[in-house]
């Protein structure tokens, strides 16, 4: 695994600074990468894609491990890096897609697809802030054949991740994620885990998909499209937000009724009324 003298050095070799723009906090606790990867339940031969993967330090522990990886990198300099050396390394185990993990905000690079395929994946990584929800979100709702995420993002998104109806941080990506499957929080991680120190809280959150639920990507953006919309209105009462959305009045689902704000409203009746709203004629 990457000491901290080992990453500075590649960085060194490499010409390259570690960027803030590109929310270049690299994990460097031994402890806590073995967490990480301890949690996914990763074995050899499964695949799994890491985004963000720096110089390597989560690449190598995983790729010792036995998986075949697929990796995305933004940055240039840290692609060619990682060509000379983890693409030397491991051959038949390593695939390193250069680019945007996103194609646009909610679709993921087709190149990732491509490389990815119809097989079941898992996706653990350290990644970049920026990058963090919308790739999330887009995996959960656009891919059934992500089974699970295990990743270090910001305190306060697993909190929005994870949070109960009523609280101010539910929201639209709690009910998505909740609805497809369960949310847990791993470790919350102080700034010394990483170099450079972020200013911000981390945590490494758990999310495991509900085999049991649809796995329908067309149902799941409309609703995440739908629920995104209802939000924006989150503290007005219902009937008035819903008449604007639809043509025709819909049909309340039991226990919910047009008094009700969306954040009274638990993640399943949120989808009871998302659906009643698309059967009703509303159009993402």
């Amino acid at each position: 695994m990457q000491t901290l003298t080992e990453i500075k050095s590649l960085l060194e070799r490499a010409g390259h600074p570690p960027k803030k723009a590109l929310g270049q906090n690299f994990l460097t606790d031994h402890n806590m990468i073995r967490k990480l990867v301890d949690d996914s339940g990763v074995q050899n031969g499964d695949l799994v894609l890491e985004v963000g993967p720096g110089t390597g330090a989560l690449s190598v522990e995983l790729l010792e491990r036995g998986v075949r990886l697929i990796a995305c990198e933004l940055d240039a300099a840290l692609a060619k890096l990682l060509r000379e050396t983890l693409g030397t390394q491991y051959p038949d185990h390593f695939t390193l897609i250069e680019g945007d993990c996103l194609q646009r905000k909610r679709a993921i690079n087709p190149e990732i697809i491509s490389a990815i395929g119809d097989s079941p994946f898992k996706l653990v990584a350290n990644l970049p802030y920026h990058a963090a929800t919308p790739l999330m979100l887009a995996l959960m709702t656009r891919h059934p054949n992500c089974s699970g995420m295990f990743t270090t993002i910001q305190h306060e998104v697993v909190q929005r991740f994870n949070a109960h109806t009523g609280t101010k941080e539910f929201g639209t990506i709690s009910i998505i994620a909740q609805q497809l499957g369960t949310v847990g929080t791993i470790a919350k991680l102080p700034p010394g885990c990483f170099w450079p120190q972020p200013s911000v809280a981390s945590a490494m959150m758990r999310w495991v998909r509900d085999e049991s639920r649809s796995p329908d990507p067309e149902w799941w953006v409309c609703f995440a499209e739908c629920t995104q919309q209802l939000f924006q209105t989150r503290r007005k009462q219902l009937a008035g937000v819903i008449n604007k959305m639809t043509p025709h009045p819909i049909d309340w689902p039991p226990g919910i009724n047009p008094t009700d704000r969306i954040d009274a409203l638990p993640p399943d009746r949120v989808e009871a009324l998302c659906r009643a709203i698309v059967n009703s004629g509303y159009d993402a």
